[in-house]
């Protein structure tokens, strides 16, 4: 497909971006549980580290959306990646101090700062991204995620090599350096994206209306569990396979598996929504693959099979699919959802969706690690993966009941307005619609 000069520019800046950024969030997984314990922190402790963070983008997320407009798009874009760069060199000096509370409450603190940047930076990426590909959100966010896997990719392996080679330190440095490089190239790279006033102001009160429809909630529920799965494995890995007396670059492979399978399957995920599939059937078939894929990463324990590493490997890559699945075809529905029901097809509506998506996956990503710390600590790894598998069992039987219930409405269209004051004319929502749904519906 043919994109304009300024959308390639956009799309080139926007996925270096997501690239140094993932390296940062993921380059501690291998090695930052273990220094944790050598400071006497527990697995919960250390989960709830690595949930922090979620736990702040979940807060602030709809928070940026909200005033994306007011503070100008590419404002909270620099801002928000500067502030991860240097959050990220902050972390790598923590290692002086001995204290257990000490280094547990700055790790705490650190990570919060980072995550109010990291917050920032997503959601009006994805904002910018949805605006200037209105007829190809599936493809463009999926380029963005591919970038966003290969970093996750990068991250434990460089983090892993790193930490082997110079310490605790050297990663986090070294790093974060990259990125504000990173930060300083989009900065002067990012096309503007002018902000309109009377945007800003119909975006008030657009947020429980956008939860009033179905199909959000059930993409949020999704997105949700998709990130619980993936914050799990980034908390309980490294101690789950840590009787294979794997070393640092090792373990930092393992973390690789599921990200790389996730950077090739995402722009297929985007292709077959945006061309093919209904993106409900694709996150159907990613809550199967992602229920398959942690029946036997622990194995679980009424499986009565040993831990053994070309199992983990298999699941891990399974789980990439699954995962890729899921995300990408929950950013696409739920844009075409809010259009299709209403709401404004403008920056703002961009805001609030991409808010939602963003902070619904960082509430998962603090609910993964937290409860998973506790539950490794409790039960143990594999009955821990039990939980997680349930949860996407829900996913697909709602979404497949769903899938199952929904008709076409007598006149044609799949999608009923349930916001009144929100919906447009409709000879504007069939332009909309027009251009913005292009995959088969669903019954």
């Amino acid at each position: 497909m043919a994109y304009t000069r300024k959308q390639l520019i956009t799309l080139v800046v926007f996925s270096v971006a997501q690239f140094c950024n993932a390296v940062c969030v993921s380059l501690q997984a291998p090695f930052y549980p273990a220094e944790a314990e050598k400071k006497g922190a527990t697995a919960t402790q250390y989960g709830l580290v690595f949930g922090i963070f979620e736990l702040t983008v979940f807060i602030v997320s709809p928070i940026y959306g909200k005033f994306l407009n007011t503070l100008g798009a590419k404002f909270i874009n620099n801002a928000g990646i500067f502030t991860v760069s240097v959050m990220s060199i902050v972390f790598g000096f923590l290692d002086r101090i001995e204290d257990t509370n000490t280094f547990v409450g700055l790790s705490f603190a650190v990570r919060i700062v980072e995550a109010m940047g990291n917050a920032a930076f997503v959601t009006s990426a994805f904002s910018i991204i949805a605006k200037e590909f209105p007829k190809n959100v599936g493809s463009a966010f999926a380029t963005m995620e591919t970038f966003f896997g290969l970093g996750l990719i990068a991250g434990p392996t460089l983090g892993g090599a790193l930490y082997e080679v110079g310490g605790y330190t050297l990663p986090f440095v070294s790093l974060g350096a990259v990125l504000l490089l990173a930060a300083t190239f989009t900065c002067c790279l990012l096309p503007a994206t002018g902000a309109r006033p009377n945007e800003s102001e119909r975006s008030q009160g657009q947020l429980l209306a956008a939860f009033r429809l179905p199909t959000i909630l059930l993409a949020a529920f999704a997105i949700m569990s998709t990130s619980i799965s993936i914050g799990f494995l980034q908390a309980t890995l490294e101690p789950h396979l840590r009787p294979l007396q794997l070393t640092p670059f090792k373990m930092g492979l393992m973390f690789v598996l599921n990200g790389a399978t996730y950077a090739i399957s995402a722009p297929c995920w985007g292709w077959l929504c945006d061309k093919w599939l209904s993106p409900r059937s694709v996150t159907a078939f990613g809550a199967f693959a992602v229920i398959i894929s942690f029946i036997f990463v622990g194995p679980m324990p009424f499986l009565n099979l040993q831990t053994t590493l070309p199992v983990c490997i298999t699941a891990l890559i399974i789980h990439g699919i699954g995962i890729g699945a899921q995300l990408v075809s929950t950013f696409t529905g739920a844009h075409r959802d809010a259009i299709a029901n209403g709401f404004p097809d403008d920056l703002s509506t961009y805001g609030l969706v991409s808010g939602i998506w963003t902070s619904t996956f960082a509430l998962g990503c603090f609910i993964g690690p937290s409860v998973g710390g506790a539950l490794l600590d409790a039960i143990g790894f594999g009955w821990a993966t039990v939980w997680v598998a349930a949860l996407h069992v829900l996913v697909l039987i709602a979404t497949i009941t769903y899938i199952g219930c929904k008709r076409p409405t007598p006149d044609g269209e799949l999608y009923t307005g349930v916001n009144g004051s929100l919906a447009q004319g409709k000879e504007e929502k069939e332009t909309l619609l027009a251009s913005g749904e292009r995959s088969p519906r669903c019954h």
